[in-house]
């Protein structure tokens, strides 16, 4: 098939991308990578009447530290947080970096398109909510931050309104011993997972877990966070058998959808195993820091 007829335009500022977005309101759709609206408008599963493709705006791209954050702008390409110097202060990025898709996805994708895409079982948005990442977001009207835990409305939808664009993504960097790891089970490799997790730790100077962050992934309509399972490893030096009772308490209120690749129950046994592998696998990387 075909996409529906639309109008392209190619701004080359941030400013002029959001005037057209604010012009053509619930018509107009910004194109990044095109890694999932370009198949989904070949498939007519979705139709717009105005693409606004940004690849043109340069402000858009780009890594760089600052104020305790790594910021990445929008149309920064996935492949190239591999090689970013500064994206290596973030660990939990560039570990799931390489876990998204297989290398020419990477190549187009960007990391602004996945996380605007919100598809609840891909790895960037997991990783921003993991971190309490903040989403910035332009209009014409200016620009505001959103908290990741905040943005994810459900499958493929944010808070993002029409006549707006998330323009970057602020990670905090952690300090101290700190320890990160992504798992994930899929059927093949480059697949959506069907679940999958991403983890970070800080242990004080004791070896107590003074920080935990648990952001599971396809095992709801957004990403989700553990936040028992956070609770329940602050202030202890768990053991293998504890991080198995703490990965039942990060799925036990979870309902995961069923499809035809895994069944509800399999998403949440599989994923209390996945969660107890990655907070081993984080609390041994944080050990070595």
């Amino acid at each position: 098939m075909k996409p529906a007829p639309f109008e392209y335009h190619a701004p080359e500022t941030t400013a002029d991308a959001v005037g057209l977005l604010g012009e053509h309101g619930d018509e107009a759709k910004p194109l990044a990578g095109g890694q999932s609206l370009v198949p989904m408008l070949a498939l007519r599963l979705t139709r717009f009447g105005h693409l606004v493709d940004l690849n043109r705006v340069a402000e858009l791209t780009g890594v760089e530290r600052r104020n305790g954050t790594v910021v990445v702008r929008a149309m920064t390409r996935q492949a190239d947080l591999e090689g970013s110097e500064a994206a290596g202060a973030i660990p939990l990025l560039t570990k799931a970096t390489p876990l998204i898709g297989h290398f020419q996805i990477r190549n187009r994708g960007t990391v602004g398109g996945s996380i605007a895409h919100a598809d609840p079982a891909a790895e960037l948005p997991a990783v921003a909510l993991a971190l309490d990442a903040q989403l910035e977001i332009a209009s014409s009207s200016g620009t505001r931050l959103e908290p990741a835990s905040e943005f994810f409305v459900g499958t493929w939808t944010t808070t993002v309104d029409d006549g707006e664009l998330l323009t970057g993504v602020h990670f905090p960097v952690w300090s101290g011993r700190s320890g990160f790891a992504v798992d994930e089970v899929s059927r093949r490799l480059g697949d959506f997972a069907l679940v999958g997790v991403t983890c970070g730790v800080e242990l004080d100077d004791a070896g107590r877990v003074a920080r935990a962050a648990i952001a599971l992934l396809g095992m709801g309509s957004t990403p989700l966070r553990a936040s028992a399972a956070e609770a329940a490893l602050a202030g202890t030096t768990p053991s293998a058998a504890d991080l198995g009772e703490i990965a039942q308490l990060a799925v036990a209120d979870l309902d995961p959808p069923e499809d035809i690749h895994a069944s509800s129950q399999y998403r949440r046994s599989v994923g209390a195993h996945v969660v107890a592998r990655a907070l081993g696998a984080a609390l041994e990387d944080a050990d070595r820091a």
